[in-house]
């Protein structure tokens, strides 16, 4: 029987030191196996995916004559819209393997926030008038950070697809940018319902959307706001969101200035 003062000696130092090691270099290994399991499976999701886009198509254009039957027609041009939304999120899935394994290959140079934004916005043209959407853009004249071309395009495209999106009808998308000091703060923001200040982390995780007001009708596996973040990193800034129920939501990027 072991003495009542007897107490079991701490375990050493360089004990310790070991197990973190050993515990770190697992997780890294099962890391990195994750975003190469990822990059493999989206890779030969690819191939196939070009042929359903390509023939549904041929069909929904009716290339090499009529199809008949109206409804097929509206049956390729479905498969060709879902063929679409899985390639978008293929390209997602590998984007984000690339920016957690550090192979983001962005190069920062000089970028004016209204061009980045103007080039962005030729793609979300529809969208705004689908949903009568206003865009005020008056805050970006003048601001210029230190971004890749398309690193910039991907986080503002993203951010500006959110903020349309879950604007309701008739609404507005307001975007800015005011340098402060040797940082530029982009903020993207509009008047949609807003979620709590709680579920914000959760948004910024890759396969995490949560549920709320921001994600509860949207379709997608959420990686558009993680790719953000990382994205933002890659380039030596940084992604923070602001949001309250009923108070709108708003994406703040900063970035070194120009």
């Amino acid at each position: 029987m072991l003495p009542a003062a007897y107490h079991a000696p701490d375990p050493a130092p360089d004990a310790l030191d070991e197990a973190v090691r050993s515990a770190t270099a697992r997780r890294d290994a099962q890391d990195e196996h994750k975003r190469s399991f990822l990059r493999m499976v989206s890779h030969e999701l690819r191939t196939p995916l070009n042929s359903i886009l390509g023939f549904s198509e041929i069909l929904a254009t009716e290339l090499y004559g009529p199809l008949g039957d109206p409804q097929y027609k509206e049956y390729a041009e479905i498969i060709r819209g879902s063929g679409h939304k899985l390639l978008k999120l293929v390209n997602q899935v590998l984007e984000i393997a690339r920016l957690e394994g550090g192979n983001a290959d962005l190069t920062p140079a000089p970028e004016p926030v209204a061009i980045a934004v103007d080039d962005v916005m030729d793609g979300l043209h529809d969208d705004l008038v689908e949903r009568g959407v206003r865009l005020d853009l008056a805050g970006c004249d003048g601001a210029v950070v230190m971004a890749d071309p398309r690193g910039l395009r991907t986080v503002l495209g993203n951010l500006l697809q959110n903020a349309i999106s879950f604007s309701p009808e008739g609404g507005e998308v307001r975007v800015s940018a005011s340098r402060q000091g040797k940082l530029v703060e982009i903020i993207v923001a509009n008047d949609g319902d807003g979620v709590e200040p709680g579920e914000l982390p959760r948004l910024l995780r890759p396969f995490e959307q949560g549920e709320n007001a921001l994600t509860r009708h949207s379709e997608g596996a959420g990686l558009g706001l993680p790719i953000c973040e990382l994205t933002c990193q890659a380039m030596g800034g940084m992604l923070q969101l602001k949001s309250a129920p009923g108070r709108g939501f708003s994406a703040h990027v900063v970035l070194r200035a120009g």
